[in-house]
Protein backbone atom coordinates (compact mmCIF):
# COMPACT_ATOMS: atom_id res chain seq x y z
CA UNK A 1 0.00 0.00 0.00
CA UNK A 2 1.69 3.31 -1.07
CA UNK A 3 1.45 6.13 1.50
CA UNK A 4 1.27 9.68 1.01
CA UNK A 5 3.16 12.76 2.31
CA UNK A 6 -0.35 14.17 4.16
CA UNK A 7 -0.71 10.45 5.91
CA UNK A 8 2.88 11.08 7.59
CA UNK A 9 3.58 13.92 10.14
CA UNK A 10 6.74 15.79 9.11
CA UNK A 11 8.17 15.93 12.60
CA UNK A 12 8.10 12.27 12.96
CA UNK A 13 5.96 10.39 16.09
CA UNK A 14 3.16 12.44 17.52
CA UNK A 15 0.22 11.57 19.73
CA UNK A 16 -2.19 11.81 16.11
CA UNK A 17 -0.23 9.79 14.57
CA UNK A 18 0.56 6.11 13.74
CA UNK A 19 2.22 4.62 16.92
CA UNK A 20 3.80 1.16 17.33
CA UNK A 21 1.07 -1.72 18.05
CA UNK A 22 1.27 -2.03 21.61
CA UNK A 23 -0.16 -4.87 23.37
CA UNK A 24 0.65 -6.94 20.43
CA UNK A 25 3.28 -9.88 22.05
CA UNK A 26 3.43 -12.20 24.15
CA UNK A 27 6.03 -13.53 26.89
CA UNK A 28 6.61 -16.70 23.37
CA UNK A 29 6.79 -13.33 21.09
CA UNK A 30 9.04 -11.79 22.60
CA UNK A 31 11.30 -15.05 23.45
CA UNK A 32 10.89 -16.40 19.98
CA UNK A 33 12.79 -12.82 18.76
CA UNK A 34 15.33 -13.33 21.31
CA UNK A 35 16.14 -17.22 21.02
CA UNK A 36 15.94 -16.71 16.90
CA UNK A 37 18.57 -13.65 16.87
CA UNK A 38 20.75 -16.42 18.78
CA UNK A 39 20.17 -18.82 15.49
CA UNK A 40 20.62 -22.24 17.67
CA UNK A 41 20.88 -24.14 14.75
CA UNK A 42 23.81 -22.42 13.21
CA UNK A 43 25.58 -22.03 16.26
CA UNK A 44 25.46 -25.68 17.08
CA UNK A 45 26.02 -26.82 13.88
CA UNK A 46 28.70 -24.46 12.43
CA UNK A 47 30.52 -23.19 15.82
CA UNK A 48 30.02 -26.08 18.45
CA UNK A 49 32.72 -28.50 16.66
CA UNK A 50 35.36 -25.78 17.65
CA UNK A 51 33.94 -25.48 21.16
CA UNK A 52 34.31 -29.55 21.56
CA UNK A 53 37.66 -29.79 19.27
CA UNK A 54 39.10 -26.91 21.63
CA UNK A 55 37.52 -28.02 25.21
CA UNK A 56 37.03 -31.66 24.86
CA UNK A 57 34.09 -33.48 26.16
CA UNK A 58 33.44 -30.63 28.94
CA UNK A 59 32.61 -28.24 26.47
CA UNK A 60 28.64 -28.52 27.58
CA UNK A 61 29.41 -27.18 30.99
CA UNK A 62 30.79 -24.20 29.20
CA UNK A 63 27.24 -23.21 27.71
CA UNK A 64 25.91 -24.03 31.01
CA UNK A 65 28.58 -21.30 32.68
CA UNK A 66 27.51 -18.54 30.41
CA UNK A 67 23.65 -19.07 31.05
CA UNK A 68 23.92 -18.93 34.09
CA UNK A 69 26.58 -15.74 33.86
CA UNK A 70 23.89 -14.02 31.88
CA UNK A 71 20.71 -15.41 34.12
CA UNK A 72 22.58 -13.43 37.01
CA UNK A 73 22.77 -10.11 34.63
CA UNK A 74 19.01 -10.59 33.61
CA UNK A 75 18.07 -10.09 37.64
CA UNK A 76 19.22 -6.59 37.89
CA UNK A 77 18.27 -5.95 34.47
CA UNK A 78 14.97 -7.11 34.90
CA UNK A 79 14.34 -5.38 37.98
CA UNK A 80 15.60 -2.16 36.12
CA UNK A 81 12.95 -2.65 32.99
CA UNK A 82 10.27 -2.10 35.61
CA UNK A 83 11.46 1.25 36.16
CA UNK A 84 12.33 2.32 33.31
CA UNK A 85 10.35 2.46 30.60
CA UNK A 86 11.68 4.55 27.96
CA UNK A 87 11.99 3.11 24.16
CA UNK A 88 15.44 3.19 23.87
CA UNK A 89 16.71 0.04 26.51
CA UNK A 90 20.29 -0.58 26.57
CA UNK A 91 21.31 3.03 26.34
CA UNK A 92 18.37 4.26 28.48
CA UNK A 93 19.11 2.08 31.46
CA UNK A 94 22.96 3.29 31.03
CA UNK A 95 21.81 6.60 30.66
CA UNK A 96 19.26 6.72 34.19
CA UNK A 97 22.53 4.94 35.93
CA UNK A 98 25.67 6.50 34.54
CA UNK A 99 24.70 10.25 33.07
CA UNK A 100 23.82 11.36 30.05
CA UNK A 101 26.96 11.55 28.05
CA UNK A 102 27.93 8.09 29.02
CA UNK A 103 24.29 7.27 27.83
CA UNK A 104 24.98 8.64 24.96
CA UNK A 105 28.20 6.74 24.03
CA UNK A 106 25.76 3.63 24.44
CA UNK A 107 23.06 4.75 22.22
CA UNK A 108 25.96 4.70 19.44
CA UNK A 109 27.51 1.96 20.84
CA UNK A 110 24.14 -0.39 20.35
CA UNK A 111 23.18 1.11 16.63
CA UNK A 112 26.83 0.06 15.69
CA UNK A 113 26.53 -2.92 17.53
CA UNK A 114 23.18 -3.99 16.77
CA UNK A 115 24.04 -3.31 12.70
CA UNK A 116 27.40 -4.79 12.94
CA UNK A 117 25.96 -8.20 14.32
CA UNK A 118 23.02 -7.76 11.63
CA UNK A 119 24.70 -7.08 8.28
CA UNK A 120 27.82 -8.98 8.67
CA UNK A 121 25.30 -12.05 9.04
CA UNK A 122 24.07 -11.52 5.42
CA UNK A 123 27.27 -13.20 4.16
CA UNK A 124 27.02 -15.87 6.26
CA UNK A 125 23.18 -16.33 4.71
CA UNK A 126 25.02 -16.56 1.34
CA UNK A 127 28.15 -19.23 2.17
CA UNK A 128 25.41 -21.01 3.88
CA UNK A 129 22.41 -20.92 1.02
CA UNK A 130 25.85 -21.70 -1.69
CA UNK A 131 27.23 -24.53 0.74
CA UNK A 132 23.48 -25.92 0.58
CA UNK A 133 22.95 -25.68 -3.16
CA UNK A 134 26.28 -27.38 -3.39
CA UNK A 135 25.65 -30.25 -0.92
CA UNK A 136 22.13 -31.07 -2.50
CA UNK A 137 22.37 -29.90 -6.05
CA UNK A 138 26.00 -29.73 -7.37
CA UNK A 139 25.78 -26.23 -8.29
CA UNK A 140 27.52 -23.15 -7.33
CA UNK A 141 26.19 -19.67 -6.96
CA UNK A 142 28.06 -16.44 -6.34
CA UNK A 143 27.11 -15.09 -3.32
CA UNK A 144 26.37 -11.99 -4.01
CA UNK A 145 22.61 -12.52 -5.66
CA UNK A 146 21.99 -14.21 -2.38
CA UNK A 147 23.04 -11.58 0.22
CA UNK A 148 20.67 -8.80 -1.87
CA UNK A 149 17.85 -11.06 -1.80
CA UNK A 150 18.10 -11.57 1.62
CA UNK A 151 18.69 -7.91 2.40
CA UNK A 152 14.88 -7.34 0.27
CA UNK A 153 13.13 -10.47 2.19
CA UNK A 154 14.61 -8.89 5.52
CA UNK A 155 13.46 -5.66 4.58
CA UNK A 156 9.73 -6.64 3.91
CA UNK A 157 9.65 -8.54 6.86
CA UNK A 158 10.51 -5.82 9.14
CA UNK A 159 8.03 -3.72 6.62
CA UNK A 160 5.11 -5.95 8.37
CA UNK A 161 3.68 -5.97 11.55
CA UNK A 162 5.61 -6.61 14.61
CA UNK A 163 3.01 -9.76 14.63
CA UNK A 164 3.47 -10.93 11.25
CA UNK A 165 7.37 -11.20 12.46
CA UNK A 166 6.57 -12.92 15.70
CA UNK A 167 4.53 -15.64 13.85
CA UNK A 168 7.36 -16.08 11.47
CA UNK A 169 9.94 -16.48 13.14
CA UNK A 170 7.81 -18.82 15.86
CA UNK A 171 7.60 -21.08 12.28
CA UNK A 172 11.50 -21.12 11.28
CA UNK A 173 12.38 -21.49 15.31
CA UNK A 174 10.50 -24.63 15.76
CA UNK A 175 12.15 -25.75 12.48
CA UNK A 176 15.23 -25.04 13.52
CA UNK A 177 15.11 -26.16 16.47
CA UNK A 178 13.31 -29.20 16.08
CA UNK A 179 15.65 -30.97 13.29
CA UNK A 180 18.42 -30.62 16.25
CA UNK A 181 15.82 -32.38 18.77
CA UNK A 182 15.38 -35.03 15.89
CA UNK A 183 19.21 -35.65 16.08
CA UNK A 184 18.91 -36.05 19.60
CA UNK A 185 16.11 -38.55 19.61
CA UNK A 186 18.08 -40.23 17.43
CA UNK A 187 21.19 -40.59 19.16
CA UNK A 188 19.32 -41.18 23.16
CA UNK A 189 17.25 -43.58 21.07
CA UNK A 190 20.43 -45.98 20.21
CA UNK A 191 22.43 -45.13 23.07
CA UNK A 192 25.07 -43.09 21.59
CA UNK A 193 28.15 -44.42 20.15
CA UNK A 194 29.83 -46.84 22.89
CA UNK A 195 26.63 -46.11 25.66
CA UNK A 196 25.30 -42.90 26.99
CA UNK A 197 27.64 -41.29 29.23
CA UNK A 198 27.88 -38.09 31.96
CA UNK A 199 31.70 -38.22 31.76
CA UNK A 200 31.57 -34.15 30.30
CA UNK A 201 30.49 -33.17 33.90
CA UNK A 202 33.25 -34.40 35.66
CA UNK A 203 35.64 -31.45 36.88
CA UNK A 204 38.67 -33.24 35.37
CA UNK A 205 37.21 -32.76 31.95
CA UNK A 206 36.04 -29.29 32.37
CA UNK A 207 39.22 -27.40 34.17
CA UNK A 208 41.20 -28.03 31.28
CA UNK A 209 42.84 -25.03 29.26
CA UNK A 210 40.45 -25.26 26.60
CA UNK A 211 37.45 -23.67 28.67
CA UNK A 212 38.61 -20.47 28.58
CA UNK A 213 37.93 -20.61 24.55
CA UNK A 214 34.92 -22.84 25.23
CA UNK A 215 33.51 -19.88 27.51
CA UNK A 216 34.60 -16.84 24.38
CA UNK A 217 32.44 -19.21 22.34
CA UNK A 218 29.51 -20.06 24.51
CA UNK A 219 28.88 -16.19 25.58
CA UNK A 220 28.79 -15.11 21.76
CA UNK A 221 26.30 -18.08 21.07
CA UNK A 222 24.06 -15.91 23.41
CA UNK A 223 24.27 -12.79 21.72
CA UNK A 224 20.99 -10.29 21.29
CA UNK A 225 19.25 -12.32 24.28
CA UNK A 226 19.04 -9.02 25.99
CA UNK A 227 16.83 -7.50 23.33
CA UNK A 228 13.25 -8.52 25.24
CA UNK A 229 13.14 -4.91 26.91
CA UNK A 230 13.46 -3.22 23.26
CA UNK A 231 9.57 -4.90 22.35
CA UNK A 232 8.63 -3.05 25.83
CA UNK A 233 6.05 -1.11 23.76
CA UNK A 234 4.73 -3.70 22.09
CA UNK A 235 3.96 -6.02 24.88
CA UNK A 236 1.16 -6.92 26.71
CA UNK A 237 1.33 -6.41 30.67
CA UNK A 238 5.07 -5.97 29.84
CA UNK A 239 6.34 -5.58 33.55
CA UNK A 240 5.62 -9.15 33.39
CA UNK A 241 6.26 -10.35 30.10
CA UNK A 242 9.29 -8.73 29.74
CA UNK A 243 10.69 -10.43 32.78
CA UNK A 244 9.36 -13.55 31.90
CA UNK A 245 10.46 -13.38 27.95
CA UNK A 246 13.83 -12.47 29.30
CA UNK A 247 14.58 -15.78 31.92
CA UNK A 248 12.48 -18.09 29.47
CA UNK A 249 15.16 -17.03 26.71
CA UNK A 250 18.57 -17.38 28.55
CA UNK A 251 17.04 -20.61 30.28
CA UNK A 252 16.40 -22.29 27.08
CA UNK A 253 19.31 -21.36 25.15
CA UNK A 254 21.59 -21.91 27.93
CA UNK A 255 20.60 -25.47 28.54
CA UNK A 256 19.25 -26.51 24.95
CA UNK A 257 23.10 -25.53 24.04
CA UNK A 258 24.58 -27.85 26.74
CA UNK A 259 22.25 -30.58 25.59
CA UNK A 260 22.70 -30.46 22.28
CA UNK A 261 26.47 -30.04 22.81
CA UNK A 262 26.54 -33.29 25.08
CA UNK A 263 24.15 -35.09 22.47
CA UNK A 264 26.99 -34.42 19.87
CA UNK A 265 29.27 -35.66 21.49
CA UNK A 266 27.39 -38.62 22.36
CA UNK A 267 27.15 -39.05 18.60
CA UNK A 268 30.67 -39.99 18.22
CA UNK A 269 31.78 -40.98 22.10
CA UNK A 270 33.64 -39.37 24.72
CA UNK A 271 36.70 -40.71 22.91
CA UNK A 272 36.15 -40.26 19.27
CA UNK A 273 34.38 -36.80 19.21
CA UNK A 274 37.90 -34.82 19.43
CA UNK A 275 39.36 -36.14 16.79
CA UNK A 276 35.94 -36.11 14.60
CA UNK A 277 35.83 -32.65 14.84
CA UNK A 278 39.43 -31.90 13.95
CA UNK A 279 39.02 -33.65 10.97
CA UNK A 280 35.64 -32.14 9.96
CA UNK A 281 34.46 -29.57 12.39
CA UNK A 282 31.59 -28.09 9.75
CA UNK A 283 30.15 -31.65 9.14
CA UNK A 284 30.14 -33.24 12.51
CA UNK A 285 26.67 -32.75 13.16
CA UNK A 286 25.44 -33.78 9.44
CA UNK A 287 27.73 -36.79 9.98
CA UNK A 288 26.01 -37.50 12.92
CA UNK A 289 22.44 -37.11 11.78
CA UNK A 290 22.97 -38.81 8.79
CA UNK A 291 24.71 -41.51 10.81
CA UNK A 292 21.24 -42.18 13.42
CA UNK A 293 18.25 -40.23 11.73
CA UNK A 294 19.52 -40.97 7.83
CA UNK A 295 20.38 -38.82 4.82
CA UNK A 296 17.33 -37.00 4.54
CA UNK A 297 17.79 -35.72 8.03
CA UNK A 298 20.79 -33.90 7.12
CA UNK A 299 19.76 -32.26 3.97
CA UNK A 300 16.45 -30.88 6.12
CA UNK A 301 19.76 -29.39 8.95
CA UNK A 302 20.84 -27.64 5.64
CA UNK A 303 17.87 -26.35 4.64
CA UNK A 304 16.96 -25.46 8.07
CA UNK A 305 20.42 -23.95 8.78
CA UNK A 306 19.47 -21.35 5.83
CA UNK A 307 15.77 -20.66 7.47
CA UNK A 308 17.90 -20.21 11.27
CA UNK A 309 20.52 -17.44 9.54
CA UNK A 310 17.14 -15.82 7.96
CA UNK A 311 15.35 -15.80 11.39
CA UNK A 312 18.49 -14.16 13.18
CA UNK A 313 18.77 -12.02 11.02
CA UNK A 314 15.42 -10.63 10.99
CA UNK A 315 15.21 -10.55 14.67
CA UNK A 316 18.45 -8.27 15.25
CA UNK A 317 16.66 -6.35 12.03
CA UNK A 318 13.31 -5.42 14.01
CA UNK A 319 15.67 -4.62 16.86
CA UNK A 320 17.73 -2.13 15.25
CA UNK A 321 14.87 0.15 13.37
CA UNK A 322 13.51 -0.24 17.20
CA UNK A 323 16.69 1.53 18.42
CA UNK A 324 16.55 3.70 15.38
CA UNK A 325 12.71 4.71 16.01
CA UNK A 326 14.02 5.85 19.60
CA UNK A 327 17.11 7.60 19.00
CA UNK A 328 14.91 9.32 16.36
CA UNK A 329 11.90 10.42 18.57
CA UNK A 330 14.98 11.78 21.53
CA UNK A 331 16.03 13.74 18.21
CA UNK A 332 19.46 11.92 18.31
CA UNK A 333 18.60 10.57 14.45
CA UNK A 334 16.75 12.89 12.06
CA UNK A 335 13.12 12.80 12.95
CA UNK A 336 11.96 10.95 9.87
CA UNK A 337 13.44 7.70 11.02
CA UNK A 338 10.87 7.83 13.79
CA UNK A 339 7.94 7.83 11.13
CA UNK A 340 5.41 4.81 11.43
CA UNK A 341 3.31 3.07 9.44
CA UNK A 342 -0.43 3.77 9.49
CA UNK A 343 -1.21 0.16 8.97
CA UNK A 344 1.49 -2.32 9.56
CA UNK A 345 2.50 0.07 13.11
CA UNK A 346 6.03 -0.35 11.93
CA UNK A 347 9.29 1.86 12.23
CA UNK A 348 9.70 1.55 8.05
CA UNK A 349 11.61 4.09 7.44
CA UNK A 350 14.47 3.15 9.81
CA UNK A 351 13.79 -0.18 8.71
CA UNK A 352 14.47 1.04 4.87
CA UNK A 353 17.74 2.96 6.11
CA UNK A 354 18.97 -0.17 7.46
CA UNK A 355 18.78 -2.25 4.81
CA UNK A 356 20.03 0.68 2.48
CA UNK A 357 23.15 0.66 4.83
CA UNK A 358 23.06 -3.11 4.48
CA UNK A 359 23.38 -3.38 1.18
CA UNK A 360 26.37 -0.51 0.89
CA UNK A 361 28.62 -2.27 3.15
CA UNK A 362 27.63 -6.17 0.98
CA UNK A 363 28.19 -4.21 -1.98
CA UNK A 364 31.75 -2.82 -0.28
CA UNK A 365 32.65 -5.81 0.41
CA UNK A 366 31.99 -7.32 -3.02
CA UNK A 367 33.52 -5.04 -4.89
CA UNK A 368 36.79 -5.25 -2.64
CA UNK A 369 36.60 -9.14 -3.68
CA UNK A 370 36.50 -10.19 -0.14
CA UNK A 371 35.26 -13.44 1.16
CA UNK A 372 31.30 -13.67 2.21
CA UNK A 373 32.45 -16.14 5.63
CA UNK A 374 35.61 -15.25 6.31
CA UNK A 375 35.33 -10.61 5.93
CA UNK A 376 32.20 -9.94 5.49
CA UNK A 377 30.84 -12.20 8.23
CA UNK A 378 33.74 -11.89 10.43
CA UNK A 379 34.95 -8.57 10.29
CA UNK A 380 31.72 -6.70 10.65
CA UNK A 381 30.01 -9.38 12.84
CA UNK A 382 32.83 -9.42 15.82
CA UNK A 383 33.03 -5.97 16.41
CA UNK A 384 28.90 -5.85 16.81
CA UNK A 385 29.26 -8.98 19.61
CA UNK A 386 32.02 -6.72 21.62
CA UNK A 387 30.01 -4.04 21.52
CA UNK A 388 26.69 -5.90 22.68
CA UNK A 389 28.94 -7.20 25.67
CA UNK A 390 30.30 -3.91 26.72
CA UNK A 391 26.90 -2.70 26.77
CA UNK A 392 25.54 -5.73 28.99
CA UNK A 393 28.81 -4.53 31.10
CA UNK A 394 27.51 -0.74 31.51
CA UNK A 395 23.66 -1.87 31.84
CA UNK A 396 25.05 -4.37 34.81
CA UNK A 397 27.21 -1.16 36.40
CA UNK A 398 24.10 1.35 35.96
CA UNK A 399 21.67 -0.82 37.67
CA UNK A 400 22.95 -0.32 41.54
CA UNK A 401 23.96 3.26 41.04
CA UNK A 402 20.40 3.98 39.67
CA UNK A 403 18.47 2.41 42.21
CA UNK A 404 20.73 4.33 45.01
CA UNK A 405 19.17 7.56 43.69
CA UNK A 406 15.56 6.81 43.40
CA UNK A 407 12.80 5.07 46.38
CA UNK A 408 11.85 1.52 45.50
CA UNK A 409 10.82 -1.54 47.43
CA UNK A 410 13.21 -3.62 45.65
CA UNK A 411 15.18 -5.86 46.97
CA UNK A 412 19.21 -5.33 47.60
CA UNK A 413 19.84 -9.05 45.88
CA UNK A 414 18.35 -7.60 43.27
CA UNK A 415 19.54 -3.98 42.64
CA UNK A 416 23.03 -4.72 44.21
CA UNK A 417 24.28 -8.22 44.73
CA UNK A 418 22.92 -9.71 41.53
CA UNK A 419 24.60 -7.15 39.14
CA UNK A 420 27.92 -6.45 41.02
CA UNK A 421 28.40 -10.33 40.52
CA UNK A 422 26.91 -9.98 36.75
CA UNK A 423 29.77 -6.58 36.27
CA UNK A 424 32.86 -9.27 37.63
CA UNK A 425 31.39 -12.22 35.58
CA UNK A 426 30.88 -9.83 32.66
CA UNK A 427 33.75 -8.78 32.63
CA UNK A 428 35.54 -11.60 32.63
CA UNK A 429 33.50 -12.30 29.71
CA UNK A 430 34.91 -9.75 27.58
CA UNK A 431 38.60 -10.51 28.49
CA UNK A 432 38.09 -14.10 27.52
CA UNK A 433 36.62 -12.99 23.80
CA UNK A 434 38.85 -10.41 23.44
CA UNK A 435 41.85 -12.90 24.34
CA UNK A 436 40.65 -15.86 21.68
CA UNK A 437 40.09 -13.24 18.94
CA UNK A 438 41.97 -15.24 16.77
CA UNK A 439 39.81 -18.34 17.15
CA UNK A 440 36.50 -16.10 16.24
CA UNK A 441 38.55 -14.16 12.88
CA UNK A 442 41.08 -16.72 12.04
CA UNK A 443 42.58 -12.78 11.10
CA UNK A 444 46.36 -11.43 11.66
CA UNK A 445 46.86 -9.64 15.16
CA UNK A 446 46.45 -6.75 13.31
CA UNK A 447 43.34 -7.02 11.98
CA UNK A 448 42.20 -8.20 15.39
CA UNK A 449 43.34 -5.27 17.26
CA UNK A 450 41.12 -3.39 14.92
CA UNK A 451 38.06 -5.06 15.38
CA UNK A 452 38.64 -5.09 18.66
CA UNK A 453 38.94 -1.63 19.08
CA UNK A 454 35.94 -0.16 16.69
CA UNK A 455 33.32 -0.47 19.90
CA UNK A 456 35.08 1.10 22.51
CA UNK A 457 36.22 4.22 19.94
CA UNK A 458 32.61 4.32 18.82
CA UNK A 459 31.37 4.59 22.51
CA UNK A 460 34.20 7.19 23.30
CA UNK A 461 32.52 8.96 20.28
CA UNK A 462 29.63 9.52 22.05
CA UNK A 463 30.97 11.56 24.59
CA UNK A 464 32.21 14.60 22.17
CA UNK A 465 28.72 14.02 20.67
CA UNK A 466 26.86 14.70 24.65
CA UNK A 467 29.21 17.78 25.34
CA UNK A 468 28.12 19.27 21.36
CA UNK A 469 24.35 18.40 22.18
CA UNK A 470 24.33 19.91 25.37
CA UNK A 471 26.50 23.06 24.18
CA UNK A 472 24.36 23.38 21.12
CA UNK A 473 20.56 21.58 21.81
CA UNK A 474 20.38 21.37 24.70
CA UNK A 475 16.62 20.71 24.57
CA UNK A 476 17.49 17.50 23.27
CA UNK A 477 20.18 16.65 25.96
CA UNK A 478 17.56 17.41 28.75
CA UNK A 479 15.00 14.86 27.31
CA UNK A 480 17.93 12.60 26.51
CA UNK A 481 16.17 8.68 27.62
CA UNK A 482 13.44 10.51 29.08
CA UNK A 483 10.05 8.64 30.52
CA UNK A 484 7.51 8.58 27.92
CA UNK A 485 5.10 11.34 28.66
CA UNK A 486 2.46 11.41 26.11
CA UNK A 487 -0.60 9.16 26.44
CA UNK A 488 0.47 7.22 23.37
CA UNK A 489 3.63 6.57 24.92
CA UNK A 490 2.67 5.34 28.10
CA UNK A 491 0.22 3.19 26.67
CA UNK A 492 2.53 1.59 24.87
CA UNK A 493 5.20 1.50 27.97
CA UNK A 494 2.84 0.10 30.91
CA UNK A 495 0.43 -1.77 28.76
CA UNK A 496 -1.97 0.64 29.00
CA UNK A 497 -2.76 0.28 32.60
CA UNK A 498 -1.33 3.77 33.35
CA UNK A 499 -0.08 2.66 37.04
CA UNK A 500 2.95 4.72 38.18
CA UNK A 501 4.69 2.53 40.78
CA UNK A 502 6.60 3.08 43.95
CA UNK A 503 9.95 3.12 42.14
CA UNK A 504 9.32 5.16 39.35
CA UNK A 505 12.35 7.97 38.99
CA UNK A 506 12.31 11.50 40.91
CA UNK A 507 13.95 14.64 40.19
CA UNK A 508 16.42 12.82 42.05
CA UNK A 509 17.37 10.01 39.70
CA UNK A 510 17.96 12.45 36.71
CA UNK A 511 20.81 11.92 34.88
CA UNK A 512 23.64 14.08 34.78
Amino acid sequence: MSVTTSEIPEEGVRSDAATLRSGSLGTADIAFFVVSAAAPLTVMAGVAPLAILLGGIGAPVGYLLAGLTLAIFAVGFTTMSRHVRSGGAFYAFITRGLGRPVGIGAALLALVGYNGMEIGVYGLLASTTRDTLHSLFGTDVPWLPVSLAGLLLIGYGGFRSIDFGAKLLGILLVAETGILVLLAGGVLLKGGAHGLSLGSLAPAHVFVPGTAAVLAFAFAAFTGFESTVIYRREARDPERTVPRATYLAVAFLGLFYAFIVWVAIQAFGDDKVVQAAGKDPAGLFFTAITTYVGGWAADLMHIFIITSVIASLLAFHNAINRYALALAEEGVLPRRLGRIHHRHRSPYVAGIAQTVLGAAVVLAFWAAGADPYQQLLLWVNTPGMIGLLLLQLLAAIAVPCYFRRIRHQEGTLRTLVAPVVATVLLAAAIVLVVGHMDLFTGASPTVNTVLVVVSPAVFLLGLPLAWWLRRRRPEVYEAFAAEPSTPAEAAGATGATGATEIGEPTEAATPA
